[in-house]
């Protein structure tokens, strides 16, 4: 069973959201392999989307990975660095590894490629697979399915992981407005 702390975005009175709340027309929740670098750099950045461009939109948003190699641990500091440098802090985040509850409370399970899109549909009860999609669908524009994984790379891929985020994040705000 996941008891990590509750990381929702503030709403309108500056209160941050539960991650269940009742008042949420959506939950989202990102997914990469250690959830360190793209799941939470996704949910900084969606968090910053949703608060500049839609504040009045209630969406429970969170991040995990599909492994437990770095759970109880803040994002990598690359990822920290690159998000601050267009003023998004993730900071407050901590990993947590993808539960089977997860399926049921959260309304979309984006994968941040597709090997976890596949660890994440074997392990997903089968009445929720449905919820489970690419986050890059949300950018078809950019001409590709995965967020590459910056890990093993330098400063650069960091870079190009907000870049094709950014993108997918307007998507999928335009999809959760409609």
């Amino acid at each position: 069973m996941d008891n990590h702390p509750t990381r929702g975005p503030e709403n309108a009175s500056g209160m941050a959201s539960a991650v269940g709340d009742s008042n949420a027309v959506a939950r989202v929740l990102f997914v990469c392999m250690g959830n360190i670098c793209r799941s939470p750099t996704a949910e900084g950045v969606f968090r910053d989307t949703l608060q500049t461009h839609a504040p009045e939109l209630a969406v429970d948003v969170d991040s995990a990975g599909t492994h437990a190699y770095h759970v109880g641990e803040p994002p990598d500091r690359r990822s920290c660095r690159a998000a601050a440098r267009r003023g998004v802090d993730l900071s407050g985040q901590r990993a947590r590894r993808v539960t089977v509850t997860d399926f049921a409370r959260f309304d979309l399970v984006l994968a941040m490629d597709e090997d976890n899109y596949r660890m994440l549909s074997d392990i997903s009860p089968p009445q929720y697979r449905s919820r489970i999609r690419l986050f890059m669908e949300f950018a078809p524009e950019a001409g590709r399915r995965s967020v590459p994984d910056p890990y093993y790379g330098g400063s650069t891929g960091f870079e190009y992981v907000l870049d094709l985020v950014e993108e997918a994040s307007l998507g999928l705000l335009t999809h959760l407005k409609k």
